[in-house]
Formats: C-alpha cells, structure tokens, sequence
C-alpha cells in the first residue's frame, strides 16, 4: 500500500509546486495559488500514509518515486519526453528507493 501513498503523494506535490510554477514562471493567475497550497496540504497528509517507523526513511525512499513522478509528469503534462539521461537516473533512484524500503532491518 505504501507504493501507492507515494504515488498519491508525488502527484500532489508535483501539481502543488506546478501551481507556482505557473503563477511566477508561466505568468498565470495567482489564483492558481489556491489550489496549489491544498494540493500541498494533501502531499504533507498523503506522506505520512506511508507504512514506515521512521519519517526520514519514509522521506528518503519516496525521493526515487517522486523523481519518476516528476519525469512522468514533464512527458505528460508539459509534453516534453524525458531523454535516456533522465530515464537511467529515475531507475537508478528507484533501485535505491527499493533498497531502502524493502532491506530487512535488525534492532
């Protein structure tokens, strides 16, 4: 299930940060702020979703999703297909999410 929180939560925080993304680089309305924060208050909410004991292992592993995430989002939404740079770095980091969330743990 945790897989999916940090999808959820990549997708919030990716639409959060766009928000102002638009509003001061793509000149569009600051009324785009508004949902933007709520789409942030939603990624802080949808983090802590995650199966995890500790915050910063939860905040490190999603780093790898988030990164994919984003690069989705830039194929997506900003019609702009990663390059194999950018594809080989996102499973690079998904390896070491991987790693990070499913490493058997001791004491």
């Amino acid at each position: 299930m945790s897989v999916v929180w940090y999808v959820l939560a990549a997708l919030a925080e990716i639409a959060g940060c766009f928000a102002f993304w638009a509003w001061l680089r793509l000149d569009r309305s600051p009324l785009w702020l508004a949902p933007g924060v709520l789409s942030l208050i939603a990624f802080a909410w949808l983090l802590t979703r995650v199966e995890a004991d500790f915050a910063g292992r939860a905040y490190a592993a999603y780093g790898g999703v988030y990164i994919a995430s984003s690069l989705l989002w830039l194929w997506l939404i900003e019609n702009r297909p990663p390059d194999r740079f950018d594809l080989g770095g996102a499973a690079l980091c998904l390896v070491g999410t991987g790693i990070i969330l499913l490493a058997p743990r001791t004491g």
